[in-house]
């Protein structure tokens, strides 16, 4: 007996389906709507993820980096008790700013005596300068005394010779006496102008000591001139001034320390600053000089500073270390080793670092453009 459907005389096996229940029961990955997200959402991320690589490859990167400078530290050459100290504490200072005074007695009084002597010596000299003139009158004069004698002696021998001459043509045109008192004339202007001789001669002589004289003072002037200078520089090591423009850190003294040489007083971080990266070897292949660098500096995430590739030291790190490793004895371990590369902050271009409060020890994350 077949049996009937009280609502619509229908049999239940040819009962019609409800299409949405019948959609529900479909697995999903039989649906053409997931494969149309699933290839969206592959597509997707096979695209992200390769315009991700061809920017990251054009990178190399390192957190291992930090903020670095030549710190100059500040000490002194002479031992005393500190009088004056700059109140110049975490600021800057530019360079020959005076930033201390140790008290000097003994060092005063010795450049008073060494400009002393430098006075007593520039008066010897102009001394010896008088002598000179002195010396150069007394030979004019000499000079000017000297010509009648020499005009004399001169006169002199021209007769004795005429006399002589005519004694041998005539024996009796002129008498013995008179040739004698020629000869005695002779021999006397010739013993006179030979005396003049020697008086120009003594005050040339003269002339030579002077200038030596003056050559003498003038090395005694330069040897007290160098004294008051060596002076000057121990007085001066008594004043500390700013060797380098930058800010003051880790003063350790004040009014009234006593100080004795190289005794640490404070430390200037110059205004020149740099990045040491130290990078992977493997990351060096494509690194270059002069290459672009994006600087993130911890302190200030949000700021990017913008740099260029210094210099690549030639050596990895570990070999300047203070016990290099010896890989020739017992088992070897290969690690990759960090070089350290120096990257200039561009003031031009970019934040301007100097405006920030960055100093040496911080950590930065450079990214070189490497292509």
């Amino acid at each position: 007996m077949t049996d009937i459907s009280p609502a619509n005389g229908t049999p239940p096996g040819d009962a019609p389906q409800d299409p949405e229940a019948a959609a529900n029961g479909t697995p999903v990955f039989r649906r053409p709507l997931f494969w149309v997200i699933l290839v969206a959402v592959v597509a997707t991320i096979g695209i992200g993820g390769t315009l991700w690589w061809l920017n990251a490859r054009q990178y190399e990167s390192t957190d291992d980096a930090f903020v670095d400078a030549h710190i100059v530290r500040i000490a002194p050459t002479v031992a005393g008790t500190l009088v004056q100290v700059a109140d110049v504490d975490n600021r800057h200072v530019e360079a020959g700013q005076l930033l201390g005074v140790i008290k000097a007695q003994s060092p005063q009084a010795q450049l008073a005596e060494a400009q002393a002597g430098v006075a007593q010596a520039i008066a010897q000299v102009e001394t010896a300068r008088a002598q000179v003139s002195a010396a150069e009158a007394q030979r004019a004069q000499a000079i000017a005394q000297a010509r009648a004698p020499l005009a004399v002696a001169q006169k002199a021998a021209q007769d004795l010779a005429r006399y002589e001459r005519l004694q041998k043509i005539d024996p009796a045109a002129v008498a013995g006496q008179q040739l004698d008192a020629a000869r005695a004339q002779a021999r006397q202007s010739a013993a006179e102008a030979t005396a003049a001789q020697t008086q120009i001669a003594n005050a040339d002589a003269n002339i030579r000591v002077a200038r030596r004289q003056i050559a003498a003072a003038q090395a005694a002037a330069d040897a007290r001139r160098a004294v008051v200078r060596q002076a000057n520089i121990t007085l001066g090591d008594f004043r500390l001034t700013a060797p380098v423009s930058g800010q003051v850190v880790n003063r350790s003294v004040n009014i009234g320390s006593y100080v004795a040489p190289g005794t640490p007083l404070m430390s200037i971080v110059p205004d020149r600053i740099w990045v040491t990266a130290n990078f992977k070897e493997t990351q060096l292949r494509n690194m270059r000089p002069g290459q672009p660098v994006e600087l993130k500096v911890d302190a200030f995430p949000d700021v990017k500073f913008r740099g260029r590739v210094d210099s690549i030291q030639r050596g990895a790190g570990q070999a300047f270390a203070l016990l290099p490793p010896q890989n020739a004895t017992g088992n070897f371990v290969k690690v990759v080793q960090r070089v350290p590369v120096r990257i200039e902050f561009e003031l031009g271009n970019g934040p301007d670092p100097r405006r920030y409060p960055i100093g040496p020890g911080m950590s930065v994350i450079p990214s070189v453009k490497v292509r």
